[in-house]
């Protein structure tokens, strides 16, 4: 079958990167709370499989109820209707699947998790170019992709792969965020270019594609997310960079 739509979902934005660590779902949980806080009615579906991290970062931990054993009902946080394949698990339990298996389990988070009506529905990709990422750009319409990278070469190496796969795949790419871009002292306000220094603005310039902002390296962003509050739920700088990004989203009729 060609790509089928999420019933009652506006618009479906999957959040990618190539590498791992390069804060791919602390971004997507703080772009869902501060689109939510917006206005706009948002979901978050956590597709990485091998890795979930959207229960610890959005404070979620219950199982989600099934009434009939066919639809699953997501859980609620901080605004953001969420779901992820680590609340049907224990916590340390692994996913020890082949593809078939999981291509099973992404379709089933995708249509029957009651999602409801959205405004958007933000999905956290595991990073790379596999399985996941192949079935959800041919099997869903997506209205496109953001890709996530830091400043790094070995990280922007990878970054070049994900959009070389969503263009192979004509994904629409809605524009690459640079995350942690810098390090502010907090001690003395020096700005530290740990990862080096606008890779991905260029990177951005040479493809022809939006630029969505930078994001610096944060102590606090990575506390809030692991004490299950994400920062973009304060009024932090932070917080208004990541309103600054929704923002931005919205205006350019995306969520």
């Amino acid at each position: 079958g060609g790509a089928a739509r999420v019933t009652g979902v506006d618009h479906i934005i999957a959040i990618a990167s190539g590498k791992g660590g390069v804060g791919k779902s602390t971004v997507s949980s703080n772009l869902a709370v501060a689109l939510a806080r917006q206005g706009r009615r948002v979901g978050l579906l956590d597709a990485d499989i091998y890795g979930p991290s959207q229960p610890r970062m959005m404070g979620v931990s219950q199982r989600p109820a099934s009434p009939d054993g066919k639809i699953i009902i997501p859980l609620q946080a901080h605004g953001v209707t969420v779901m992820s394949i680590g609340l049907m698990l224990k916590a340390d339990e692994a996913v020890i699947w082949r593809g078939p298996m999981i291509m099973g389990a992404l379709q089933q988070l995708l249509t029957q998790v009651q999602w409801g009506e959205l405004d958007i529905l933000l999905i956290d990709l595991p990073p790379g170019t596999g399985d996941i990422q192949l079935t959800l750009c041919q099997r869903t319409e997506l209205t496109g992709a953001i890709v996530v990278s830091t400043p790094q070469d070995v990280a922007l190496l990878d970054a070049r792969k994900a959009l070389d796969m969503f263009q192979k795949l004509k994904t629409p790419v809605l524009g690459l965020i640079e995350n942690m871009s810098h390090y502010i002292c907090p001690e003395c306000g020096n700005e530290a270019h740990i990862f080096g220094h606008g890779g991905v603005v260029q990177e951005a310039e040479r493809l022809g594609l939006p630029f969505l902002g930078a994001l610096p390296l944060d102590l606090d962003t990575r506390l809030a997310g692991d004490n299950g509050t994400p920062i973009a739920a304060g009024d932090s700088v932070m917080a208004e960079a990541y309103a600054h990004l929704a923002k931005r989203l919205i205006a350019g009729g995306m969520a």
